[in-house]
Order: C-alpha cells, then structure tokens, then sequence
C-alpha cells in the first residue's frame, strides 16, 4: 500500500514490474474472499473453528494483505533505506511462491484437505516469507539508514516468519499430530502473532512515515515511535509467554493494555501530524486511512471484553467471530483501501509517465483512476462492514447476506478502480 514518493516526487523505487503482480494479485483475493464470505453466511452463525471461516480468514491474511503489503514493502524498502533492494529475482520468486501457495491453502481449508493441497500450500508461502525476510535483511545490512521505520519493518517481518513457520507446523499436525493441545487451542498463538507481530508493527511503522509524509506534515518524533515499537514487541512476547504457561485469563489484561498504550500513543503521533500538516485540504483517501486509525480500536475494545467473559468462566463465539471480522474486514482492509489510491497511482504514473514528464501535457497521477468509484466503494465498505456486524451480533442470516453483498460489491468496485490504475495506457 506504500509508494516511495515524497511531495509527488518519486523517489529511489523498486521497478514497477515487481511491484504490481502483488496489488493485481491482492485485489483478486479480495474479491474471492468476499464471494467466499457471501456463500459462506451460514457459518457465521456456529463456531469460528469452521472450514469455510479458516479459508476466508487465511485469503484476507495473505492473498489480501499480506500480498498488498509484501508489493508495498519491496517499493518503501528503498525509500526507507536509500539504497536499492537487494534482489529483484528474489523478490520476484516470493510472488511466484506465494501465489501458487495461496489458493492452495485456501482449497485446503475450504474442504478441509489437510492432505497435499494444504501442506504444499503452506510449504510455498513459508519459502515466500523467507525470501521477503532475507531481501530485506540484506538490503537493511547493506544501508547505513537504519531509521526507526525500516525497523518496524524488519522486526514485522520477523514476527510473519514466525506466524508462517508455525502455521506450517500447524498444518502438518493436522495428520501427524506435534502438540498435545488441540488446534482450538493452538489458533490464538498463530492468530495474535501475525495480526500483532506482522500487520500492526508493519501498518504503525510504515503509517507513521507515510501519513505525514502524504500531508506534508513537519511532524516527527522518533522516540515516541520507539516506544510504540518496544510496546507492541513486549506485549506480544509477553502474550506468548502467558498463553504457553496457561496463566489465569485475568493477567492477560496486562499486555492487551500494553497494546491500547501503544495504540493511543500511535493516535497522538498521527493527531500531531494532522495538526502541523501543510496540505490543509485532507482528500477521500487519507480520511479513509484515518479512520482506520480508529478501527484499530473496535479489535482491543472487543478482546477486553472477551477476557472479560472468559474470567467470568462465560464463552460467546459470536465476539470471537466479531474480533476477527474487525480485523481483517476493519482496519486492515480500510488502511488498504485508502493507502493503495494514494501510492499506486505514483506507481503507475511513473512507469507510463515518468520518461516523458516535461516534454508536453501529461495527467496528474489523480487522474489515473476514478474518485466517483472510490466514493462507491467506500459508502458501500463501509455499511457493509457495520451491517455484517451486526449480522454477527445478532445470529441473522439474511443481515449477513446483505452486508456480505455490500462487501463484495465494494471488493468487485475496488478491483475496476484497481484495474483501471495498472493497466492504464499514455492518453
């Protein structure tokens, strides 16, 4: 979702070629992951240890934004550092790995086929990770600009290995059984430490350098940026730690705090920025990413309430299927929707147009794509994610339909617009 671009001037960048199969490839799994949740309403209104919901969950995760980010990450890489990526050929096997190993997990999880759909699934998209993790490393080793941002990145990529690794583990203990405990058990683990340790260190670590960037703000503070870092890293180990040793569910109270914390300090930093920007005029896309600065929230405020019901010795699934929904149907997918119209259209605009620029009238990158179908699909996104929520919340199917139909359509509106950018040719 990140382009290297600063003030409308692109900066170092990774070619565009490498780039765009991960945006085209992200924005296809969101349409597919919203056509699955639309046939799959039915299950949730049971357990959110379900076949369908596992397969749903695992396309938004990784063909969705684990994808999109992975793109974004080879183009900010260079702008973090300023020095070019280590290897495109690298970078270009970990798109190829990754969108084999995908749709095969995906089928797995959907028939629940833990046999060789699944293991070779997971098998490719752990080698995947890898790769992304050993480009970066080396492109990190190899720069002297170490800043707090591409720190962020590297330990967030750390954290997807790991998130990676395990779910391959748990994949194979489907049939040759590694734990005692059962997968239900196992699943917060896997869970917690991709959507903590990966999407919400890579989302603050990188927001953080692109959202004031986009407003031209002069706002910067790198220690409180540490402090988010050394609060969300504590947390999570510090989760993993309890949830191991089986401690009491009171005490994990502790670092869901530790994550607020961090979160109220991130909402400061960004409030700071918005409030010294230059660009006084905050368009549609940067008010989408905003709010889902917000979104952020709805998760913590429903895990507290979760603990809540497990130290009373009481179990909901419904807030259990509601804390993934907000997740990855909430911030994620908001934070997508309005950083990929802010960077792809540099993206594009510099490979149609960048070896041409001052030689005659060229459009602005603005003019790639469409502002009345970004509008469409953020009214649709939008009512479509509180009315799902509502379907949760409420054990409704026909509540769940509509909002599914509501989330489809601004996936299918997301993908024209998309479209539009990376296959737009020289007026």
């Amino acid at each position: 979702m990140f382009a290297g671009v600063i003030n409308n001037q692109p900066m170092q960048n990774t070619t565009y070629k490498v780039v765009l199969p991960f945006y085209t490839y992200a924005a296809l799994s969101l349409f597919a992951a919203c056509f699955l949740l639309l046939i799959s309403t039915g299950s949730f209104t049971g357990h959110y240890f379900n076949p369908h919901i596992l397969a749903i969950t695992h396309m938004m995760a990784l063909g969705w934004g684990t994808m999109i980010i992975l793109g974004a990450g080879y183009q900010l890489i260079p702008v973090l550092i300023e020095k070019s990526l280590y290897s495109i050929k690298l970078a270009n096997w970990s798109f190829f790995l990754a969108a084999t190993g995908i749709p095969l997990l995906a089928y797995g999880f959907y028939n629940f086929d833990m046999g060789w759909p699944a293991k070779w699934g997971g098998r490719l998209v752990f080698i995947s990770v890898s790769l992304f993790v050993i480009n970066l490393a080396k492109s990190i080793q190899k720069s002297k600009n170490r800043n707090v941002h591409a720190w962020f990145m590297l330990a967030a990529s750390v954290w997807l290995f790991v998130t990676a690794l395990y779910g391959l583990v748990l994949v194979y203990n489907f049939t040759f059984p590694i734990y005692k405990r059962n997968h239900i058990e196992l699943i917060p683990l896997h869970a917690h430490t991709g959507v903590i340790g990966w999407f919400l260190l890579l989302v603050i670590g990188v927001g953080s350098k692109l959202i004031p960037m986009f407003m031209i703000s002069k706002y910067t503070n790198s220690k409180q940026l540490w402090l988010i870092f050394l609060l969300i890293n504590t947390a999570l180990v510090l989760f993993i730690s309890l949830y191991i040793f089986k401690a009491a569910n009171a005490i994990f109270f502790f670092p869901v705090v530790m994550l607020l914390t961090s979160l109220i300090v991130f909402a400061q930093y960004c409030y700071k920025s918005y409030k010294q920007r230059i660009r006084k005029q905050v368009d549609e896309q940067m008010k989408l990413s905003l709010l889902s600065l917000l979104m952020m929230l709805l998760p913590v405020a429903v895990i507290f309430f979760l603990i809540g019901l497990f130290v009373s010795g009481k179990e909901d699934m419904r807030i259990v299927l509601l804390y993934g929904f907000v997740i990855f149907f909430g911030w994620i997918t908001a934070i997508i929707f309005g950083m990929t119209f802010k960077t792809l259209p540099f993206i594009v605009w510099n490979k149609v147009y960048g070896k041409i620029a001052g030689l005659g009238k060229t459009p602005g990158p603005k003019d790639l794509y469409s502002e009345r179908l970004f509008a469409a699909m953020s009214v649709s996104y939008l009512a479509g994610f509180v009315i799902f929520i509502a379907g949760i919340l409420t054990i409704e199917k026909v509540v769940l339909t509509i909002g599914s139909s509501l989330l489809l359509l601004s996936a299918l509106l997301y993908c024209v617009n998309a479209g539009k950018l990376i296959f737009h040719k020289a007026f």
